[in-house]
């Protein structure tokens, strides 16, 4: 061939069917043979000769065969490659040769023949991946995609048809190509082309195919691949001057193709750290820095944050020198390149904090006299550092701020990631604590997220190690206060005496820090080590902030507390003299001072007081989150309340004062429904259930190292009693379900439980508590394993229903609520007949045990929650539960209405032993849900005080006494009730069980069947008979019926209750409340004849505790008759309006539980429930919003009651302010999804500003109209129609703007058939209307002006014309 032109045939390359080949032979026509032939003679010709590829038959039939690869099979493609490869490889061998030996002559030569073989193997690798593997499914990568823009066929089937014997891969073959095109590049080129641009062309099409082979993503999954690329396009700009296009190939490559991200940066790295070339690094990061993102565009900004990401992973200082440049992207739209610079900036203070404490380590060990130059320099680049390392903090803690959640979470997730560098920076520390913080109360789940993880960092790590790690701020006080009097006393002694220059005193200060640095390297101590490290920080801080010791004491002690007072008053003192001339005696002296004081130990007693004085200030500031954190407990993210989770548990364990809350917080998380495990960045996350029980087995339940096991078992054991200690009822309901699960899955040991009854039953005296713990976990333990409790029955009768349970209460009711635990606590299903429990005969000595604890004289208030319990127990436990507590009722009323001898001197001298009998005990009140739960004030009526007290000395009866019957009367009859339940189920279950006998049973039993079966259908089921027995049995005999005991107290409850002139006593009141209440829930004729009584009382007592019993017994009582209730239920809305919190709280609850299970009906009063949304109260705001979120799961609820909502709470007497009613809206129209929903509001509220003459309404009505979302054309057409409706209202300030950000909103609407013409058209119509408003105003304004001015006038006229009338009257006369 005579010539060949490089660039022209890789030009002509761009269309590959267009490409003119003279001798071209179609590949694709010839049969197997031919093709054979004319592949084989070309290879021979290369094999004799790498020269021979000038011959234009070889070259043609190369190119022919490339032309048509969509026709060959793999086994040619091999030939093909080995055979270019080899004769390429054999020229390049040659071409070094000659040009060593500097034959010009002879290597220009070489010229032709490599850019030809330069050619094919770029053709080559473009063909290769048009050609099919062979046996794909077994090949080692899926066929990779062809190039863009290269087209071509994908291979015939007949290739795959005629399978050849080897197989082709065309991965496989792809690093020795790389390995062939670095030899390539390794070759003196400029020699040979001696024109820049010829050279260029040549290097490009050498490269070519290395960019080519990057493209495909499953080919840079290879290490192997991957080597050869950075080497090839290393050497090329190292030796070949490729770097300006290797520039442009990089930054497309990172444009256009996502995967090379990371490769690039890897390539970079390895230029600039193997090959000595860092500019082309420094090029692209300036062009990078110099593009500029917008907010829309996605795919290239993420390219290229993940390229700098990784860049500054491998080589920080290579981004460091740029960093001036590329910071301008900290501001760009786009928040993955703000994300990425956040990365970058971490990147950075990670390789400075890194240099810093290398640049520490040797250079602390030679601190000798002679190296003061070297140490001075040293000292000058690290105040750089250290100024570089607090600007890039600076920069972090800004970007805390940023709009986009992604950038926040990621400054988080960076910061947590420097928490773990050696050099620790408590200056910085503390501010990064500071900005979690603030971080925890951000309105995204997953920036709260990562504030938590930060904060459990900076505990982990944190600096304060000195006296064992532990963060208890009390601990850290003392210490505090103690360093500080040190301290002080040392300045004391040495502050009369010295007296010097306040320069002198700066460099001996210098000084000693320079020698404080030098320290501690060569001792042996650990902790030595550790104090000095520790003394270095803290000082480097003191640097970093540009102050001197001196200056920072000073600052430190302005901000101490009191003990540092003294230093205040001295520091005066010292400094007044400093600018004074001094005389030679004070010289003298302070030789003598500074002889006699340690500098070093001056130095060390003021840092140890920076440290505990930062140690205090992290320590409160994580304090100050972690009530935030106790509200992310109950997030509904799960991800978050795992992270808080976390932070609680590492608080308890670096002993932090306030994490005992959180940790009680945390014990309700195991109501969580949700229990599966879940994934988070490759990480399995547990439910949360199971890892809040693995976080209390972490706590309490798994041992400690070196402890015997006998230690162990009395650690365990404590831990669990004292997790009962000031517990409320709703702690200890959630502890019950975690020691049930505990129990279940084996993880409380035997001798744990063998322990808390020794607790329990021990003879010395232990605290109350303690007994009462132990007695409550037993219980708790019971509910998984019923032995805990039946194996020990006896100790619990001879403890707590003995002399101990005599003396203490509380003890008596929670080893009642242990002994229930002997039924089982087996679920009732619904429906089922099935009945585990275990009956106990009557005649057992524990129910003799359980009605002495209940008939003993008792004046204590927590005899009324033992009594319940003890009832309780009776009814679960006993054969004939109603024939003992008949008994007991009539024992209790002989008591108090049986003739009693002296009354009065017996009830004074009970005054004169007990003056505040009824006032007594009055812990424990917290757990109490009945009667008791407001304790008495200390002005009650005292127990003499008589239950008739008009009908003279006589009749006087004891009032805490009868309050004792009638409360016993009241849960009576509740747990009677329950108990008939029981017994209609014990009937059916035998009558079930008779029915599958006699179905077993003979042969004449079909016949049987179906007479019962006709006999059911005349007469009706033998179960409904049952059902409607003891439904009589409840409704007219145990209120009405002759037998019963009950029917005796209905009336005197109705009298007590009804006349509270009379029965003033206000335990008898709240007794006697509570029991009516119960009674009512019993029989529906008691209910319609007496509740609206009920109502009555809720209306006009005083006592809030009343009320709050009322409200709850309200609540059952319409359960169980809602037909009655349903007439009066506006009164229950009542107490919404109660200025006591408690009964507020519980009407909520109540209200929330019957309309959310459809037991009241609601109408119109839904206002009120939405009232609360914006309580004071965090409770009842938070109950009334899971309210709303409940309803709205129910079918249209929320659409139905908006109209009456709105009208409730912006017009009339139940009107709140616009504030209160704009927030409320706003969180009650978050639940309106529906587009239908969204019309049809919309039509609704235009018509409501027809009927509306008050611009609040109007206000009120555009507010809530531009809530709604306008997503549909249709919303917006119903609001163009209502315009008659509202454009008389539209001067109205409020209602105009409200309109002009509903425009917007459906302007921004993404929709396709948006009427845009309509909307604009909407505008003008708006803005005419207003103005034609205003001038109406202003018209009607001067209108009324002018009116006023003449009736002024004409008043004036009619006073002028009296007088004058009044003087014609005079003269006549």
């Amino acid at each position: 061939m005579d010539s060949f032109e490089l660039q022209d045939e890789l030009q002509a390359l761009q269309d590959v069917d267009a490409y003119h080949i003279d001798n071209e032979s179609d590949v694709s026509a010839l049969d197997p043979a031919a093709l054979a032939a004319l592949l084989s003679s070309a290879v021979d010709a290369l094999a004799h000769s790498s020269d021979a590829i000038t011959d234009p038959n070889v070259f043609d039939a190369y190119r022919s065969l490339l032309k048509h690869a969509a026709a060959l099979q793999g086994s040619h493609m091999i030939k093909i490659l080995d055979s270019i490869s080899s004769a390429y490889h054999a020229q390049i061998e040659a071409t070094v040769r000659d040009v060593d030996e500097e034959d010009q002559q002879t290597f220009m030569a070489h010229k032709m023949p490599l850019e030809m073989y330069a050619f094919l193997l770029h053709w080559f690798v473009s063909a290769a991946e048009k050609v099919k593997t062979s046996g794909d499914d077994d090949a080692p990568a899926p066929a990779p995609k062809p190039r863009r823009g290269r087209g071509g066929k994908a291979a015939t089937s007949r290739s795959t048809a005629r399978k050849p014997p080897e197989e082709w891969s065309w991965q496989d073959q792809i690093p020795p190509t790389l390995n062939l095109i670095s030899k390539v590049l390794r070759m003196k080129a400029q020699r040979i082309w001696q024109t820049s641009a010829e050279r260029e062309t040549f290097i490009n099409c050498v490269v070519r195919p290395v960019y080519h082979i990057t493209e495909n993503e499953q080919y840079m999954k290879s290490a192997e691949i991957r080597r050869g690329v950075y080497k090839a396009i290393c050497l090329a700009v190292k030796h070949q001057g490729h770097a300006l296009a290797a520039q442009i190939s990089i930054m497309q490559s990172l444009q256009y193709y996502e995967h090379l991200s990371e490769p690039m940066a890897e390539c970079l790295n390895i230029l600039a750290r193997d090959f000595d070339h860092p500019q082309l690094g420094d090029d692209i990061l300036r062009e990078i820095a110099a593009k500029t993102f917008s907010a829309q565009d996605t795919k290239g900004p993420r390219a290229f944050s993940r390229f700098l990401v990784r860049y500054a992973d491998l080589a920080p200082r290579q981004l460091l020198k740029q960093l001036a440049l590329l910071l301008a992207h900290l501001d760009s739209e786009s928040y993955p390149m703000r994300m990425a610079l956040v990365e970058v900036i971490g990147a950075i203070i990670r390789e400075l904090a890194d240099t810093l404490e290398s640049d520490v380590g040797p250079g602390g060990g030679g601190g000798g006299g002679g190296g003061g130059g070297g140490l001075a320099e040293a000292g000058g680049d690290r105040e750089k550092q250290l100024k570089q390392i607090n600007g890039l903090y600076d920069l972090l803690l800004e970007r805390t701020l940023d709009l986009s959640s992604y950038v926040r979470v990621k400054v988080l997730a960076t910061l947590a990631r420097l928490c773990d560098c050696h050099a620790k920076f408590p200056q910085q520390r503390l501010a990064m604590a500071r900005a979690a913080v603030d971080a925890l109360e951000d309105k995204a789940s997953g920036v709260r997220k990562a504030a938590v993880s930060l904060l459990v960092r900076l505990i982990l790590t944190h600096p304060y190690g000195m006296y064992g790690g532990y963060l208890s701020e009390t601990e850290w006080k003392e210490r505090y206060e103690h360093e500080a009097a040190i301290l002080a006393k040392m300045e004391g002694e040495v502050g009369k005496a010295v007296e010097r220059e306040e320069g002198d005193d700066d460099s001996q200060v210098d000084e000693d820090e320079d020698e404080d640095e030098g320290l501690g390297e060569d001792e042996n101590g650990d902790g030595e080590k550790k104090k000095r490290r520790k003394k270095r920080r803290d000082a480097d801080e003191m640097d970093v902030d540009g102050e001197d010791d001196e200056e920072e004491d000073e600052a430190d002690e302005d901000g101490d507390v009191s003990m540092s007072a003294p230093n205040k008053r001295r520091k005066p003192k010292k400094k007044k003299p400093r600018k004074s001339e001094l005389d030679l005696a004070a010289l003298t002296n302070e030789a003598a001072a500074l002889g006699a004081l340690n500098e070093n130990q001056h130095l060390e007693a003021k840092l140890k007081k920076k440290f505990c004085l930062d140690a205090l200030e992290f320590i409160r500031t994580v304090e100050e989150g972690m009530k935030t954190v106790q509200k992310l407990l109950a997030s509904t993210n799960k991800l978050e309340v795992l992270e808080a989770m976390e932070f609680f548990r590492v608080t308890y364990e670096y002993k932090f004062d306030a994490a005992e809350v959180g940790i009680k917080k945390m014990l309700h998380l195991i109501w969580s429904k949700d229990n599966n495990a879940t994934s988070e960045d490759g990480r399995e996350l547990k439910s949360v259930r199971s890892r809040l029980l693995e976080c209390y087995r972490t706590m309490y339940f798994e041992p400690i190292q070196n402890l015997d096991p006998k230690a162990q078992i009395n650690r365990i054991a404590k831990n669990m009693i004292e997790m009962t200690y000031d517990a409320t009822l709703a702690e200890l309901t959630s502890l019950e379900e975690m020691m049930r699960q505990l129990m279940e899955e084996g993880h409380i040991h035997q001798d744990v439980v063998a322990k808390l009854w020794q607790v329990y039953s021990s003879e010395r005296p232990l605290p109350r508590a303690q007994r009462r713990g132990a007695v409550i976990i037993l219980g708790m333990l019971a509910l998984a394993k019923r032995s805990v409790v039946a194996d020990r029955v006896e100790t619990l009768v001879k403890v707590g229903l003995g002399d101990r349970g005599k003396s203490d209460l509380t003890l008596a009711r929670y080893t009642c609520v242990a002994l229930q635990r002997l039924n089982g606590s087996v679920k009732k299903v619904k429906g089922s007949l099935l009945d585990k429990t275990l009956r106990i005969d009557m005649e057992n000595p524990l129910f003799r045990k359980l009605q002495d604890a209940l008939e003993r004289p008792c004046r204590s208030k927590e005899w009324f929650p033992m009594a319940e319990q003890a009832i309780n127990t009776v009814y679960a436990l006993g054969e004939r539960p109603d024939v003992l507590c008949g008994n007991l009722i009539k024992n209790l009323a002989r008591r108090v209405f049986g003739k009693k001898p002296t009354v009065g001197s017996q009830l004074q001298t009970q005054l004169d032993k007990d003056p505040d009998a009824m006032e007594e005990d009055e812990e424990g009140n917290a757990a109490d849900p009945e009667p008791t739960q407001h304790s008495p004030s200390k002005s009650q009526q005292s127990p003499s005080k008589s239950a008739s007290q008009t009908s003279g000395s006589k009749d006087l009866g004891d009032a805490f006494e009868l309050s004792q019957l009638l409360f016993v009367v009241g849960h009576v009859a509740i747990k009677q009730i329950v108990f008939l339940e029981l017994v209609e189920r014990e009937w059916k279950r035998q009558k079930h069980e008779k029915e599958m006998a006699s179905k077993i049973g003979g042969a004449g039993a079909p016949d049987k069947a179906k007479e019962q079966e006709e006999l059911d259908q005349v007469a009706g089921n033998a179960e409904d008979e049952i059902g409607e027995r003891i439904a009589a049995m409840r409704e007219h005999e145990l209120l009405y019926g002759s037998q019963s005991l009950l029917a005796t107290f209905g009336p005197m409850l109705v009298h007590i209750c009804g006349s509270p002139h009379k029965f003033k006593n206000r335990t008898l009141r709240m007794a006697a409340t509570l029991a009516f209440s119960k009674f009512l829930c019993v029989s529906s004729q008691f209910c319609e004849q007496n509740h609206r009584l009920l109502f009555k009382i809720l209306e006009t007592s005083k006592d809030p505790s009343i009320r709050s019993n009322i409200v709850i017994a309200l609540g059952d009582v319409a359960v169980s008759f809602s037909s009655i209730i349903d007439e009066s239920n506006d009164e229950l809305y009542k107490g919404l309006r109660d200025p006591d919190m408690v009964v507020k709280k519980n009407t909520l609850m109540v209200l929330t539980h019957l309309i959310l299970n459809g037991m009241v009906k609601v109408k119109g009063q839904m206002g009120e429930m939405a009232k609360c949304v914006e309580d004071e109260d965090e409770r009842i705001s938070d109950l009334a919003k899971l309210f709303f979120a409940e309803l709205s799961t129910k079918d249209n609820a929320i659409y139905n009651n908006l109209p009456d909502v709105i009208s409730h709470l912006s017009v009339g007497a139940h009107a709140i302010d616009e504030e209160a009613f704009q927030s409320t809206m706003k969180y009650i129209f978050t639940f309106i999804e529906k587009e239908k929903q969204a019309e049809n509001i919309v039509e609704k509220l235009c018509q409501r500003f027809r009927l509306s003459d008050d611009p609040r309404q109007w206000r009120d009505i555009a507010f809530c109209l531009s809530l709604l979302p306008f997503k549909s054309e249709r919303s917006v057409k119903k609001l163009i129609e209502g315009l008659q409706f509202y454009r008389d209202k539209l001067h109205e300030e409020a209602v105009y703007t409200r309109f002009q950000e509903i425009l917007t909103k459906a302007r921004s609407n993404k929709s396709a058939n948006k009427p845009d013409a309509e909307l604009n058209e909407f505008e003008a119509i708006l803005e005419e209307n207003r103005r034609q408003g205003e001038e109406d105003q202003d018209f009607q304004k001067r209108v009324e002006g002018r009116k006023a001015i003449a009736k002024k006038r004409a008043t004036r006229r009619t006073a002028r014309k009296k007088p004058v009338a009044r003087n014609d009257g005079g003269e006549s006369d």
